[in-house]
């Protein structure tokens, strides 16, 4: 028996050392994929991609191969940042792919900035998330730049609004979290202290409100922002390819982040309410023995 622990305990260590720097490596190829993919890139700026690339892999393997929770949310509770994770790349890969277009088109290259091409001006309507990221240019914008950031923005926004939707499919089919397995609040929300007054449930609903609220007005609240913040200041390059895709993907991917984790937060405080409930109900008839 104390074999077999001692196996099962290597095999642990084993496998979360392995996903920990499996974790790191894509980490790293997310944050290397713009400065790999564009065509034309100052040295000074790939070296500075390296260094951000390499701590950002150190701090993911650090945070993942601990045994106590640091601060990355939902760690034990698969897939939450698998889908997140997910759709920060394939927003980073798309828009990637839309700028090497430019320079040196292909078809995978034309097919995805036609996509977004359709996207962008379907959804460019009044007040809609995508006329307000075109909003965030100069007055003096040109006709192309306002062009390739719809496009840039519809594609954002699309692979957010299926990566939520996914998200919620999981969540409303049961499978998330997995039945299989406990779920461990202090692991998955090392930043929530369940000790510092009031019920645990309505602060987790009420956070969990105020979570979809933000995620639900981030994406008109920050081109407004940016608009604001850049009067009587230099405007931001968006002309730069490597701008514009971290921009865009920052404007698309942190309200559904934020949308995702109020959904997560929700549940969470459903399934307490839930096993509450059935101790209460377990606890019925021993009280009525009595």
């Amino acid at each position: 028996m104390i074999g077999i622990i001692r196996t099962k305990g290597v095999e642990a260590v084993f496998s979360r050392l392995t996903g920990s720097v499996t974790r790191a490596v894509l980490v790293m190829v997310l944050i290397a994929m713009p400065t790999v993919l564009l065509a034309e890139v100052r040295q000074d700026s790939q070296q500075l991609v390296a260094l951000v690339a390499l701590f950002a892999g150190l701090l993911t393997f650090a945070e993942y191969n601990a045994v106590y929770p640091g601060l990355v949310e939902f760690r034990d509770a698969p897939p939450f940042n698998r889908t997140r994770f997910l759709m920060l790349f394939l927003t980073v890969f798309c828009l990637s792919a839309i700028e090497r277009g430019r320079t040196e088109p292909s078809t995978l290259t034309d097919l995805i900035r036609a996509v977004g091409a359709v996207i962008g001006y379907s959804m460019d309507f009044p007040y809609s998330p995508v006329r307000l990221a075109t909003l965030m240019l100069p007055a003096d914008a040109s006709v192309a730049l306002v062009a390739n950031v719809r496009t840039a923005a519809g594609m954002a926004y699309l692979i957010s609004l299926v990566s939520l939707g996914i998200f919620a499919t999981l969540i409303g089919a049961g499978r998330w979290p997995h039945r299989d397995r406990p779920f461990n609040v202090w692991i998955n929300l090392p930043t929530f202290d369940p000790t510092s007054g009031g019920d645990v449930v309505a602060r987790l609903t009420r956070d969990s409100r105020v979570n979809i609220g933000l995620g639900f007005l981030l994406p008109f609240l920050v081109p407004a922002v940016v608009r604001i913040a850049g009067t009587g200041f230099v405007p931001m390059d968006v002309t730069s390819p490597q701008t514009l895709i971290w921009m865009m993907t920052a404007w698309a991917f942190l309200p559904a982040s934020l949308f995702m984790r109020g959904i997560a937060m929700g549940r969470v405080a459903d399934m307490i309410a839930e096993r509450r409930a059935a101790d209460r109900a377990a606890q019925e008839p021993r009280l009525s023995a009595v």
